[in-house]
């Protein structure tokens, strides 16, 4: 500081590592010194609204002398009363890195109501030193890079959520997102101008976008890839599973032993189904049933072992094998398995609630209405 009191103020190297605003500590005043680098923009703020920003590397002694140069800012500075506050920001990009703190409710047409989440990562910088001051710091009062970061990641979220929405219109499935990444990044890169132009805002990159799903439905996707891909149906597809279970621990016991016998027996039965599909009777083609015969075979509910149909007990485990049933709520009488109401007492079988948002009667144990995905 000189001696009539004015103070040369500059943006210190070890402050600069990781920020991309900086604000000087205290109001500048008439004769103050500010020096601008090469990577660097001054912002003039005054009363809540930037009055000008200098971006040419330079020393700026705000007086009359220079006044061509500084423009009007000069005007704002001639008193000690007439004081103004200067914000530094970085011209180079930063790199950040975003995640849902929410779930987002995905309707989709064949797993129901999933809860999706998202997570990646963004390349922004200053792209309107006037418009980004006005907002983080006139509007937001904001005084740090983080809490700058945080709001860009906030608005990130509902555009990338905006833009799932639209490509689920045209008719895209929770399947199918693993293969659309590369779009939903460019849809939601295409969003950006509009929405961060206000802040000053611009979003260069967005990279890394990973949508996750809950478990059960990505194990559930999973199987439904690897059965197209060896193009089996779904008991096919259980029973080699079986198999390759017990293979993998041979010596495992008496009931891995169990296990492997049953899925044994259950894959000679489809493989003696296959190959009477594979051989017409003489001088014609095999009837309809016994192409058919392969879909027959019945699944123990209590070991998931393949049975032929005539067998009333499980081969591998003694269960009875037959239709599952479920407890009536009402009167407690096994029902089978998919039945709306009780024969016995003609009850409902499944306990429903009333939607709180659009009355639609939905299960008891669900959390969000399948109707309009709000909480029930």
């Amino acid at each position: 500081m000189s001696v009539i009191g004015a103070e040369t103020f500059k943006w210190e190297d070890m402050d600069k590592r990781g920020n991309i605003m900086f604000r000087v500590p205290r109001n500048i005043k008439w004769n103050d010194n500010i020096v601008v680098r090469e990577d660097e923009t001054a912002v003039f703020f005054r009363d809540g609204k930037a009055l000008a920003y200098i971006d040419r590397p330079d020393r700026y002694a705000l007086t009359s002398l220079n006044a061509p140069i500084v423009g009007a800012i000069v005007k704002f500075l001639s008193g000690v009363q007439q004081q103004a506050e200067v914000v530094y920001l970085q011209k180079r990009p930063f790199d950040g890195k975003f995640g849902s703190k929410q779930p987002y409710p995905f309707r989709d047409k064949e797993f129901g109501m999933v809860n999706l989440r998202v997570f990646g990562e963004f390349r922004y910088k200053v792209a309107s030193p006037a418009n980004f001051v006005n907002q983080f710091v006139g509007t937001f009062n904001f005084a740090t890079s983080t809490e700058v970061e945080e709001r860009i990641k906030e608005q990130m979220i509902i555009i990338i959520y905006d833009s799932v929405g639209d490509m689920k219109n045209e008719g895209m499935g929770v399947a199918d997102i693993a293969a659309n990444l590369t779009s939903i990044e460019q849809a939601v890169l295409a969003r950006t101008k509009d929405h961060f132009d206000l802040y000053g805002i611009s979003i260069e990159k967005i990279s890394g976008l990973y949508i996750s799903m809950p478990e059960e439905v990505q194990k559930a996707v999973d199987t439904r890839s690897s059965m197209q891909i060896l193009g089996t149906n779904y008991v096919q597809y259980q029973t080699g599973q079986a198999m390759r279970e017990a293979a993998q621990n041979p010596s495992g016991g008496a009931a891995a032993a169990g296990v492997g016998v049953g899925a044994g027996i259950g894959m000679g039965w489809t493989m003696m189904d296959s190959m009477r599909q594979s051989t017409p009777p003489p001088g014609g083609t095999a009837p309809a049933a016994t192409q058919a015969a392969g879909a027959a075979m019945m699944v123990c509910a209590k070991c998931n072992t393949q049975n032929p149909p005539t067998n009333k007990f499980c081969s591998s485990c003694g269960g009875k094998l037959g239709p599952a049933t479920a407890p009536c709520p009402k009167c407690k009488a096994q029902v089978a398995e998919g039945t709306k109401f009780c024969p016995e007492c003609g009850g409902p079988m499944t306990a429903t609630k009333k939607c709180a948002s659009c009355g639609v009667d939905v299960p008891a144990s669900s959390k969000f209405c399948p109707e309009c995905g709000k909480q029930a």
